[in-house]
């Protein structure tokens, strides 16, 4: 499932469509496309895996899921997984194999923007006080809370935890004030180190413990694991990450 840093840089390949009025509507996502055409997209905006098409008078939400894409000025054929393809004067926009719907404008107004990992607006008070209110939560799933963490996926769940030396499955109200501030920080410093060697094509050669075997400071062998009520796979070594 692509992660914040990655749906960043789908909104900056899709910002040249802002300002343009769309010609033609199509895909198989479950509403009516016909209200877009003639429609202005106004602004893109993003929220951690969700992005929003602003238009005159609605807006798309996309969640790419686990496997969705976008293509730009395709020569597409008839494909079962599209989900929504957007015609302009000049250019074209597809959705595949992902949730596309639609949603009024006022929807957009209830969305906590400041939860958003990577934005402007990011409030880490606000986080440290939503942590604060689950003390008996694991850290694992903290990071991976969307009204919490908006934008932290699983690779930045396990390198955030590394960097920080705590194991997945402590709980959120043992942490030390420090570590709780360290969790809160790192998880926003590595989503930008993240967006960064995604925009370098190294991501994957940075990975300290994500899908590794051997801790890279200790020698270690790393432990395994499905972790937190949502059984996401934590990598972790059990000698430099502490559990809380």
């Amino acid at each position: 499932m692509p992660e914040g840093p990655s749906i960043l840089l789908m909104k900056e390949d899709l910002l040249p469509f802002v300002g343009k009025t769309v010609t033609e509507a199509g895909g198989n996502a479950p509403f009516d496309k016909e209200p877009l055409i003639g429609q202005t997209l106004h602004e893109i905006r993003t929220f951690g895996k969700q992005t929003y098409l602003v238009f005159d008078k609605l807006a798309i939400r996309i969640h790419l899921l686990m496997f969705g894409s976008y293509g730009i000025d395709e020569q597409t054929k008839p494909d079962k997984s599209l989900r929504l393809s957007l015609f302009f004067k000049k250019g074209s926009l597809y959705f595949y194999t992902c949730s596309v719907k639609s949603v009024d404008l006022e929807f957009l107004h209830t969305i906590d923007w400041e939860a958003d990992i990577m934005s402007d607006l990011w409030n880490p008070k606000k986080a440290e006080t939503k942590l604060k209110s689950k003390p008996e939560m694991m850290v694992c799933d903290a990071l991976m809370n969307q009204d919490i963490f908006s934008g932290v996926g699983n690779i930045i769940k396990n390198e955030v935890l590394f960097r920080i030396g705590v194991q997945p499955e402590s709980l959120v109200g043992n942490l030390p004030a420090k570590k709780l501030k360290e969790l809160i920080a790192e998880s926003r410093n590595y989503s930008f180190d993240f967006l960064e060697w995604k925009r370098e094509f190294i991501l994957k050669k940075k990975w300290l413990v994500h899908t590794k075997t051997v801790c890279p400071k200790c020698g270690e062998k790393l432990v395994k694991k499905q972790t937190g009520l949502g059984k996401r796979r934590s990598f972790y070594c059990e000698k430099d990450q502490k559990l809380y």
